[in-house]
């Protein structure tokens, strides 16, 4: 008879790590610090200006780092300020690029990238002219969240739910963020409502109906 029974045992949801605007902007800085301290047409330049370019994105788009690794050049329009996300299970999105300083950002990586690796037809390289690997860019958010003393494992991952929890702290709509970060089901998104303990703290306080009675 137990055959007939369908037993599903859910694990312990755990609630992804975010990172706080400040860290953010702690490691942006840094990042931008790099490239501003290193002489302009040498590799190492070249390397810090993607460098930036990297992070920039994974943080304005919330795109997975699969996706970051897997953008073509043809992919990307900063003269329309958008990119083509070919997501899991081969969908495909187009995010906007917004942020004045991630399309500066790009836009430079995009003329270094022009004069040493104008043939590549991935958008971000190595130095060999080869597509980026993942691993590449783990180790390069590892060094730099520990170099800023962030006290926390950040991944590329890390943005892209810091993306999501921060739109949501700025009011923006559960299912705009859905459709941002390719989620097939708003369920999945849903996760990151319960991210922020401070947030929830703040709302409740302010608009909870028992401080007005």
């Amino acid at each position: 008879p137990f055959r007939r029974l369908q037993i599903k045992i859910k694990g312990p949801s755990q609630l992804p790590r975010v990172l706080t605007a400040h860290e953010v902007k702690m490691i942006l800085g840094y990042l931008k610090h790099r490239r501003d301290s290193v002489a302009k047409g040498t590799t190492q330049y070249t390397l810090c200006v993607r460098n930036l370019a990297v992070v920039e994105l994974l943080f304005s788009t919330g795109m997975r780092i699969g996706e970051l690794c897997n953008l073509s050049f043809d992919d990307v329009d900063l003269t329309e300020g958008r990119a083509r996300i070919h997501g899991k299970g081969n969908k495909e999105r187009v995010v906007d690029i917004c942020p004045a300083d991630t399309l500066s950002a790009l836009s430079e990586w995009i003329k270094e990238r022009s004069r040493n690796w104008k043939d590549s037809t991935a958008f971000f390289v190595n130095q060999k002219g080869n597509g980026l690997m993942p691993q590449s860019v783990r180790a390069l958010i590892h060094c730099v969240s520990d170099v800023c003393k962030i006290g926390k494992n950040v991944t590329p991952h890390t943005f892209r739910h810091t993306f999501a929890s921060l739109l949501l702290e700025e009011d923006v709509d559960v299912s705009y963020i859905q459709n941002l970060l390719g989620h097939s089901s708003i369920a999945i998104t849903q996760i990151y409502l319960h991210v922020n303990p401070y947030r929830q703290r703040e709302i409740l306080m302010q608009h909870h109906p028992r401080s007005r009675m």
